[in-house]
């Protein structure tokens, strides 16, 4: 018994660590930026108690940013950790099986076709959501069938778990040269303002974004601890799972319906931002364990620590110039993804 509360409370200890370096991320981030305003300020402002210039650079500009980074990556983090156990398949994630660039195909459907984005004359929000329902649902509906055509052949052609990932690089392309012929019969402008949207940028969420954002993940993910020991069983083999009572299949689907949800949600008011969903739980995977009871929240922070921290460096590295946040991902996900294939892996 002692020694099983010493395992747990390991555990429980590196995931208070996660959140309480969250924490103190979210300070520095909102510290961080041209405004000089110190962290005493920035507590000080959080409290009701700043000056009318830190009220407006932080409850306006900052807050809203730094809270969509950490609402983001913690989705996306949950997704890609759910992904990987209903799939089987460490190598699973939105961004490699393709689902980010259908959910961005989607919002791109949304934005040029149905009239849901609005162009800007300014560089720093080029096109703006005016209609984030519509995007969001077409968003999630190009994930969806991302995920389902993935699923059938998973299931129908008994896909390995390197098809389906070859499976997933098919799709994106399918979705990314649909995009490419959605932008190819817009106006010049609306074409460079969807790419441009398409790069990834905590910058253009207002509070309304973070309102839905923070809704949709936070059902997410609580529906992802509520299912936490059927992942448990479902990671000990799919007979293993059936022995148990767990209705595979169910799982497996609503699982992945939730995963795009939050995808989509992602990505038709951020943008692109990959390998999040990749990199925390692999991390985390391997410093916390498969039992998804720790290892779900544990990506959960990671996932917003990395994507605040990548979104932090975007800002700060060349000053004032702002870069996309989905390439600092990127270069940190890549590395990782090519270090999996190259020494093999295994899924618990």
């Amino acid at each position: 018994m002692d020694s099983y509360q010493k395992y747990t409370g390991r555990k429980k200890a590196i995931i208070l660590l996660l959140a309480g370096s969250m924490v103190i991320l979210a300070l520095l981030a909102i510290n961080a930026g041209s405004a000089e305003l110190n962290p005493y300020q920035v507590i000080m402002t959080i409290l009701g108690k700043g000056s009318s210039v830190s009220d407006v650079v932080i409850w306006n500009i900052r807050l809203p940013r730094v809270l969509a980074g950490m609402i983001a990556g913690a989705g996306l983090a949950a997704a890609g950790c759910v992904m990987q156990n209903n799939l089987r398949n460490p190598l699973a994630s939105p961004s490699t099986l393709g689902i980010s660039n259908a959910a961005a195909f989607g919002a791109n459907m949304a934005i040029i076709s149905f009239g849901a984005g609005s162009i800007q004359s300014t560089n720093a929000d080029a096109v703006m959501i005016n209609n984030p329902y519509i995007v969001t649902i077409s968003a999630f509906l190009c994930a969806m069938a991302a995920t389902l055509i993935i699923l059938l052949l998973s299931k129908l052609r008994g896909f390995t778990p390197e098809a389906m990932v070859l499976a997933g690089v098919a799709l994106g392309s399918l979705f990314t040269a649909g995009t490419i012929l959605i932008q190819y019969f817009a106006q010049d402008v609306q074409v460079a303002a969807v790419v441009f949207w398409t790069f990834g940028d905590l910058g253009r969420a207002s509070w309304r974004e973070v309102s839905i954002m923070a809704f949709l993940v936070g059902i997410g993910v609580t529906y992802f601890m509520f299912r936490r020991w059927d992942y448990n069983a479902i990671n000990s083999g799919e007979e293993t799972a059936k022995g148990l009572g767990v209705n595979v299949e169910r799982v497996r689907m609503e699982g992945m319906f939730v995963s795009c949800l939050i995808a989509a949600v992602a990505v038709s008011f951020l943008g692109i931002i990959g390998f999040i969903g990749l990199v925390a739980p692999q991390i985390m995977r391997r410093i916390v364990g498969a039992d998804h009871r720790f290892l779900i929240p544990a990506a959960t922070f990671l996932g917003a620590i990395l994507l605040l921290a990548s979104d932090t460096l975007a800002r700060t590295m060349i000053s004032p110039i702002v870069l996309p946040v989905g390439a600092i991902t990127s270069f940190m996900g890549a590395p990782l993804f090519l270090y999996l294939l190259a020494r093999g892996y295994r899924t618990t």
